[in-house]
């Protein structure tokens, strides 16, 4: 079976605490509740979550959807964004099957960033790192008004932002999130390939802005 890894790189550092983190939480769940509902992406869809605060640790392996269990997050320190995608790139490395003469590996991992910050460390040699891996689509989203926007850019063309780090836009962004894995599960499945590029995702809702990359 080919898999579709997922990665959940999410913002702990201590601007997360109260409202955003446990809106988060929330959010965590409501996507596992809506994949498990999905055929498609309970066939192939596997989840690793990634937090990073003061350092970057992966809390979950990738996992499936049924054996799936949301990590404990808890905000502090700073915003080690660099350190996370040195993770996932070194993640993406050693879980994801590469093809092979005998067989087809894993489909490239979906990538979504969450942060309401901007990285404390060294942002280039991260993702220096994860050029040399092969991912599919990579989705960061600058949450709030203290998000660096112009920091995410230069990690993906593919940036969304919400204006508040309120309860209804991290919901409706891990909604979209749910949504956006479905759509890729069934056109793998459908044997339509990948989602390489933002605009073959669902339409994000009103809480959720496309960042207009020709605006620099």
């Amino acid at each position: 079976m080919r898999r579709l890894p997922v990665y959940l790189l999410i913002d702990t550092s201590g601007s997360m605490y109260g409202e955003p983190i446990e809106s988060v939480k929330n959010g965590l769940q409501t996507l596992l509740s809506s994949l498990r509902q999905d055929p498609y992406a309970l066939e192939t869809a596997f989840l690793s979550v990634i937090e990073f605060n003061t350092q970057a640790n992966q809390l979950v392996a990738l996992t499936d959807l049924m054996s799936f269990q949301a990590p404990e997050l808890k905000p502090q320190g700073v915003t080690a964004l660099g350190e996370a995608l040195t993770v996932l790139a070194d993640k993406v490395n050693t879980e994801v099957k590469k093809t092979t003469l005998e067989e087809k590996g894993d489909w490239r991992p979906l990538v979504f960033i969450f942060s309401d910050g901007g990285a404390t460390d060294d942002l280039q040699k991260g993702i220096d790192a994860l050029k040399q891996t092969k991912t599919g689509i990579v989705v960061a989203c600058a949450a709030g008004q203290h998000a660096k926007e112009e920091e995410l850019r230069k990690i993906t063309e593919s940036v969304v932002k919400l204006d508040n780090a309120d309860s209804k836009a991290i919901t409706a962004f891990f909604e979209w999130v749910s949504a956006s894995i479905s759509t890729n599960s069934q056109k793998v499945e459908s044997g339509d390939g990948e989602v390489s590029e933002l605009s073959e995702l669902p339409p994000p809702p009103p809480e959720i802005n496309v960042v207009d990359l020709t605006k620099r």
